[in-house]
């Protein structure tokens, strides 16, 4: 597989273990992408639209076949899947894939904008993806770390011991 990519998944509906657990082996059991490396498991406040439960949130790197659009649609389907209904903006759902990163790749479409346009500003997604991938930069050579140094966000985001995926690539 040629390409790469990092991806952010969340959850904060049913059982948001499973729920993660299903949309990794999704990701595993697809012949067109490969899980490299998967993250911690973070317990987070919600961002946005506060009356919700807290997320459980993890970052993934996959080796893939896939274009960005081809792989966008691949995520849309794991969520359907496992039942995701778009209520509200920034609202509860049982998982939420977004594409943060592909390679060096830089899109701003209407239906994908890569590097995702909230990733740097979003502790929940930067601590899970600097775990697994501390010196990663964004597609013009600025490491994802100094982000996190200056980010403003307050949002909590705990590792949980509770829980954490145990992934074997």
């Amino acid at each position: 597989m040629s390409n790469w990519a990092a991806l952010s998944l969340g959850s904060n509906l049913g059982n948001r273990e499973k729920n993660l657990k299903q949309a990794l082996k999704m990701l595993e059991n697809d012949k067109t992408t490969k899980i490299r490396k998967v993250s911690s498991v973070y317990e987070t406040e919600p961002v946005g639209y506060k009356n919700q439960a807290w997320f459980l949130n993890l970052a993934v790197i996959i080796d893939t076949d896939l274009e960005p659009h081809d792989l966008l649609e691949h995520i849309k389907k794991i969520e359907l899947s496992l039942k995701r209904v778009k209520t509200i903006k920034w609202g509860p759902r049982t998982i939420d894939i977004d594409i943060l990163l592909y390679k060096d790749i830089i899109l701003n479409e209407t239906d994908l904008v890569i590097p995702h346009p909230e990733m740097t500003n979003r502790a929940f997604v930067l601590v899970p993806l600097l775990e697994i991938e501390p010196e990663i930069k964004d597609p013009w050579g600025v490491p994802l770390k100094k982000a996190l140094e200056i980010l403003k966000d307050t949002e909590t985001v705990q590792k949980t011991a509770a829980f954490n995926v145990v992934w074997e690539a």
